[in-house]
C-alpha cells in the first residue's frame, strides 16, 4: 500500500467518533486499494470534513451540501452502509 492509501486509511479509521470510524474505517478497509486517484481525491475532501456533518450525510443517504451533492465516494459510502 502506498503512502497516500496508508494516511488515508488511517484517518478513516481514527475519526475521533466510534461511529465515523467504524464506516469509514470498514469503508476504506474494503475499497481502498481500488480507488483510483480522483476517486482519493473525493475520499481525503469527504475526511475533512466534521464527523457530525459527514455521519448526518451519510445516514440521511445525501449531503445538505451542494458541494457535495456530485460527491462518487459518499454515494458509495451511503451504499456500504446501507448493505451492512
Amino acid at each position: 500500500m502506498d503512502d497516500r492509501r496508508k494516511r488515508i486509511l488511517y484517518r478513516a479509521n481514527h475519526r475521533g467518533m466510534t461511529e465515523t470510524d467504524r464506516l469509514l474505517g470498514g469503508f476504506a478497509d474494503a475499497h481502498l486499494d481500488a480507488m483510483t486517484g480522483p476517486e482519493l481525491d473525493e475520499f481525503e475532501l469527504l475526511l475533512d470534513q466534521g464527523d457530525n456533518e459527514l455521519l448526518s450525510w451519510i445516514l440521511a443517504d445525501a449531503p445538505d451540501n451542494p458541494d457535495f451533492a456530485g460527491n462518487l465516494v459518499l454515494k458509495r459510502i451511503i451504499a456500504f452502509k446501507n448493505n451492512l
